[in-house]
């Protein structure tokens, strides 16, 4: 079996999954092929893995391939395939997502699901994931392809909607959502054997029922504990605790995330709630700064002491995997083109809802409607998804505008011929990294 990870020189994150992949009997001995256009950062993924790989026994073998022209290769015969890319990296485009609106009076925190941020990334990553569909459906025609790249729902979207290729979406925070509620609040007691049922969209899916190992319903006791962590100055989760408040349910993705996802929190002319909320503006450049010093400073590590013991994680691929190919049946949540699983959602938008894995594949599970003031928050992201989709497909330069004037945080902020100029100045200095549009 051939397991390709597309994004190969994301190494602490190719470390992951491939790692759990090692962890499982029926995938330990696959082909694990690494693509990037990176070669120093792809071989650098290589070294860790085969050391890794010794570690646990040599299983499997580790191939490598550099470059668009080796792309074919590395998905030939692929059974999955892993995508983890970042289209422009941080130096030039996300700069450039951050630097450039800032000069229009529009900060963000993280910028890489919605907002303009989320918008720009799009656009220049679905060109690159349509030649990874052609190439695919060519060369591995059945493969499963695991999307971990963000905007989630935009690039899922867009493959499920206009590509032949098997793709489920996947993010981190749906595992951890109840774990990021309860321990804050005291109440980590009530982890084990809980049971959450979340459904939405990505980065907003709602967490609609939360019930301890005894059935009972935990949030009547969350909501009597979260004034006491809204009047902490030192709290940094205050934005989903607010749309507990405000909606009635939390949500999947941090506060720093949501805090970008609405015309609430991040408002020039109250400057004020930035500080109640404590929300980190720019904190996704920061974030990347820190990661690549990290990164440098445990790889000449790893060089100098050797790998070290890695468990597997909790990351869904390695258990989609094995529930395909052994039949065990597993539980995840999955982005995936609606189709009239939530009811009040449309059906064309990507949704992230529960779905058994089998050896059947993925099914996505039934959702019905979300309360209706969860729906109406998801529908504020959706129009911005859907119309960046078509942005995408068309090449139309009215879409890109639109989607930009309908962003719930940029429209709070700018006015449209605002808006309008700061997405020409972004296209523009973008140049390459973006089809042209007309």
């Amino acid at each position: 079996m051939k397991i390709t990870f597309m994004g190969g020189g994301s190494t602490v994150f190719a470390r992951n999954v491939i790692g759990d992949c090692m962890f499982v009997e029926a995938l330990r001995d696959s082909e694990f092929a690494l693509y990037d256009i990176d070669a120093n950062r792809l071989n650098q993924s290589r070294h860790i893995l085969e050391a890794m790989q010794k570690k646990l026994g040599g299983c499997g073998r580790i191939t490598c391939y550099a470059g668009v022209e080796n792309r074919k290769d590395a998905l030939r015969g692929a059974t999955f395939v892993v995508n983890a890319i970042q289209v422009g990296g941080y130096d030039p485009c996300t700069i450039t997502d951050f630097e450039i609106p800032k000069k229009y009076g529009l900060r963000q925190t993280i910028g890489d699901t919605l907002g303009i941020g989320g918008i720009m990334r799009a656009l220049r990553t679905i060109p690159v994931m349509e030649d990874f569909a052609r190439d695919m459906e060519e060369v591995c025609p059945d493969a499963l392809l695991l999307n971990y790249t963000n905007p989630m729902a935009m690039l899922s979207g867009y493959m499920q909607r206009y590509t032949g290729v098997n793709t489920i979406g996947l993010c981190h925070s749906v595992q951890v959502c109840a774990q990021s509620l309860l321990v804050p609040l005291g109440l980590e007691d009530k982890l084990e054997g809980c049971r959450a049922l979340i459904a939405g969209i990505n980065h907003m899916a709602w967490l609609l029922e939360i019930k301890d190992k005894d059935g009972n319903d935990l949030y009547p006791e969350i909501k009597r504990l979260v004034p006491e962590k809204m009047a902490d100055p030192e709290f940094e989760n205050k934005v989903r605790l607010d749309y507990i408040n405000h909606f009635g349910y939390y949500c999947t993705e941090s506060s720093e995330h949501n805090a970008e996802y609405n015309p609430f929190y991040i408002k020039s002319k109250y400057p004020e709630l930035i500080e109640r909320y404590n929300i980190p503006l720019d904190e996704y450049p920061r974030r990347c700064v820190k990661l690549i010093e990290a990164w440098e400073k445990e790889y000449d590590e790893i060089l100098s002491t050797g790998i070290k013991k890695h468990e597997r994680s909790n990351e869904y691929a390695s258990r989609i995997m094995e529930s395909i190919v052994t039949g065990k049946s597993y539980e995840i949540g999955g982005n995936v083109v609606n189709n009239h699983l939530i009811t009040n959602l449309p059906a064309e938008a990507c949704v992230e809802v529960p779905c058994l894995v089998n050896g059947n594949g993925i099914q996505p599970c039934y959702v019905g409607n979300l309360p209706v003031q969860c729906a109406a928050m998801n529908m504020t992201n959706i129009n911005v998804q859907l119309l960046t989709i078509e942005a995408a497909k068309t090449k139309k330069l009215d879409h890109i505008y639109q989607a930009a004037m309908l962003d719930p945080h940029t429209g709070s902020e700018l006015d449209i011929d605002t808006i309008k100029k700061m997405v020409d100045e972004l296209i523009e200095a973008h140049g390459s990294w973006l089809p042209k549009y007309h």
